[in-house]
C-alpha cells in the first residue's frame, strides 16, 4: 500500500484583490495502486464571479494545476485525466489535451460568489515504490474567458505612438482582425500596418503566420497582472539552484530585500523561503526570464498584443483616445491609500473617491504599483470608469505595470507559435523551455502595453505602442505581466 501524505499548501490561493480565490479542503480519494492514480478531491470558492450569455458570451474561471513531489524531493508538475474528472454541482471544468490543467467555472447564467465543492481531478502519478510518500499542492488563479470572434486594433485619431492601422488607408483607420488566417504586415490594402512614430515599433514589415495567436480565436487571460503571493508561491517550490537564477532580490533586479518601489519581496537565500508582506500587490523587477519560467511552470503561455487589444475594447469599434475601461475619461487626482499594504487597501481622492488607474497624475501617494483590482474594490456604482475593467472584466490593462505582450514587430516575435508551458523549467537555469517563446536572454518578441504608475496618460491608452517592439531584457519597478492560455 503506497503511503501518501498530503501538504495543504494553497500557494496560489492568497487573497488576490476583490475576488479572494481560495482552494480548501483537498483530499486524495479512490487511490489505485494498479493503474497509478488518485483522484485530487477540493473545494474551490472566489467571490465576484459572473457568467454571461447575452451578446458574446464572458465568464471568469480558475486556472488549477496539481503539483507533487516523492520522498521530499523535487516539486514535479502532475498530469490529469479528462476521464473520471468530475465537476461540482454549478461548475463546468475543462481539462485540457495535454492534461497540464483544468478551467473551472458557472455552468449557467449568474455572478456573485462561488463556493465549488468536491470537485475531483484524476491525477495520474505513474509508477512510484510501495514505500514512497508523495506530496502534493494545488494551485488556483483566475481567468477570464475572452470569446471567438472578430474584432478591431488601433484606428483612433490621436496621437498614440506606433498605433496599429489598416494598410493603404489614414492612421486613424481601425483594421479588423476577422480570422486567425495569416497577416501581412504592410501599407497596402487589406493589411495590417502600423504607424513609425518612433524606433521603438517594429520593422514594419513581415508575415504573421496562422500559428501566431491573432485574438480571433477564444483565449483565456488572468484577471490580474501576476501578484507577489503568486509569485513568492512559484519561487518556493523551486530548487535552491533554480531559486538563484530567479531571485528577484538580486543584484540584477531590486537589489534589496528591503522594500523598493513598494516591491516587498524578500529572500536570505539558501534554503530558507522567500516573503511578500504584501502578496495581493502586482509583482515588479521581473525580467524576461522571471517571466518566461512562471508562465512555463503554471502551464499559462504569453498574450499576444493583439490579444491585449482584443481583451481592452472587445468587439466594438475604438474610440478616440480610449483607455481599457472603454473611454477617454480618467481620474488626473492624487489618490489616498487607506490600508495600504493589507488585502483591503483601497484608494479615496478628492474628486470623487474613486479611480480608474494609477499613473503619473494619480500615484502622488504611490512609489510602485497597486494592489491588484483596488478600482474595484474602491468603486461606488461599480461601472467601468470606476473600476478601470475591460469589455470583458479583465483589470488593469491600462496603467499599474506595463503589460508585457508578444509583439508583431520584430521576427522573433511573429515566430510566436501560441504553445503553451509544460509546467517543467530548467532545472540547472531555473529558465523557461518552451520553444519560440520571446528571448530569455535578450527579451527580443516582446511589447509593453499599458503603461504604468510612472507614466503619463498617452502611454496607458490602448491603442498606444510606444514600446510596441522595445528590447528590454532585465526588470524594474515599471514592468508587469499577465499570463493566458488558448481556450481548449
Amino acid at each position: 500500500m503506497k503511503k501518501i501524505i498530503l501538504i495543504i499548501t494553497l500557494l496560489f490561493s492568497y487573497s488576490i484583490s476583490a475576488n479572494n480565490i481560495r482552494v480548501n479542503n483537498i483530499s486524495l480519494e479512490n487511490l489505485n495502486t494498479v493503474s497509478n492514480w488518485v483522484n485530487v478531491e477540493f473545494d474551490l470558492a472566489w467571490d465576484n464571479s459572473w457568467r454571461i450569455s447575452s451578446g458574446p458570451s464572458n465568464w471568469d474561471a480558475a486556472w488549477v494545476i496539481v503539483k507533487y513531489r516523492v520522498n521530499n524531493g523535487t516539486w514535479t508538475h502532475g498530469i490529469i485525466s479528462q476521464a473520471n474528472s468530475t465537476a461540482a454541482a454549478g461548475s463546468t471544468m475543462d481539462i485540457t489535451p495535454d492534461g497540464i490543467g483544468a478551467l473551472i467555472y458557472r455552468d449557467g447564467d449568474g455572478s456573485g460568489n462561488v463556493n465549488f465543492q468536491n470537485i475531483q481531478i484524476r491525477w495520474n502519478f505513474g509508477s512510484t515504490d510501495t514505500n514512497d510518500v508523495i506530496d502534493i499542492q494545488v494551485f488556483a488563479v483566475e481567468m477570464v474567458y475572452v470569446p471567438q470572434g472578430a474584432y478591431y486594433v488601433g484606428g483612433t485619431t490621436g496621437s498614440e505612438a506606433n498605433k496599429f492601422h489598416s494598410g493603404g488607408f489614414s492612421t486613424s483607420s481601425s483594421y479588423q482582425i476577422t480570422s486567425e488566417n495569416a497577416l501581412t504586415v504592410a501599407n497596402t490594402s487589406g493589411n495590417l500596418y502600423y504607424t513609425g512614430t518612433n524606433s521603438n515599433g517594429g520593422d514594419q514589415t513581415g508575415i504573421l503566420a496562422a500559428s501566431y495567436p491573432k485574438g480571433f480565436n477564444d483565449f483565456y487571460a488572468m484577471k490580474y497582472e501576476v501578484s507577489e503571493g503568486q509569485w513568492v508561491a512559484f519561487f518556493n517550490s523551486l530548487t535552491e539552484n533554480q531559486k538563484n537564477n530567479r531571485d528577484i532580490t538580486d543584484a540584477t533586479h531590486k537589489n534589496s530585500d528591503a522594500v523598493v518601489s513598494r516591491n516587498t519581496v524578500a529572500w536570505s537565500g539558501g534554503t530558507a523561503s522567500a516573503t511578500t508582506s504584501a502578496p495581493d500587490r502586482s509583482v515588479s523587477y521581473l525580467s524576461i526570464a522571471d517571466m518566461n519560467s512562471y508562465m512555463d511552470w503554471t502551464g499559462l503561455r504569453p498574450l499576444t498584443e493583439l490579444e491585449y487589444e482584443k481583451s481592452c475594447r472587445g468587439p466594438i469599434l475604438p474610440k478616440n483616445g480610449e483607455f481599457a475601461w472603454g473611454s477617454a475619461n480618467i481620474n488626473s487626482v492624487d489618490y489616498t491609500l487607506v490600508n495600504a499594504g493589507f488585502s483591503s487597501e483601497r484608494i479615496t481622492n478628492s474628486a470623487t473617491n474613486t479611480g480608474n488607474a494609477l499613473y503619473s497624475l494619480t500615484d502622488g501617494n504611490f512609489s510602485g504599483p497597486a494592489r491588484n483590482g483596488i478600482f474595484a474594490h474602491s468603486a461606488v456604482n461599480k461601472n467601468r470608469e470606476e473600476t478601470g475593467g475591460s469589455y470583458y472584466g479583465i483589470m488593469e490593462l491600462s496603467g499599474n505595470l506595463y503589460e508585457r505582450c508578444v509583439t508583431v514587430g520584430t521576427a522573433q516575435g511573429r515566430n510566436f507559435t501560441g504553445l503553451h508551458g509544460n509546467g517543467i523549467i530548467s532545472s540547472t537555469t531555473g529558465n523557461g523551455t518552451v520553444s519560440n517563446w520571446p528571448n530569455n536572454t535578450t527579451g527580443d518578441g516582446y511589447s509593453f502595453r499599458g503603461g504604468s504608475w510612472l507614466n503619463g496618460a498617452d502611454f496607458i491608452r490602448v491603442s498606444d505602442r510606444f514600446d510596441g517592439a522595445s528590447i528590454i531584457a532585465g526588470g524594474n519597478n515599471r514592468l508587469g505581466f499577465r499570463g493566458a492560455r488558448t481556450a481548449p
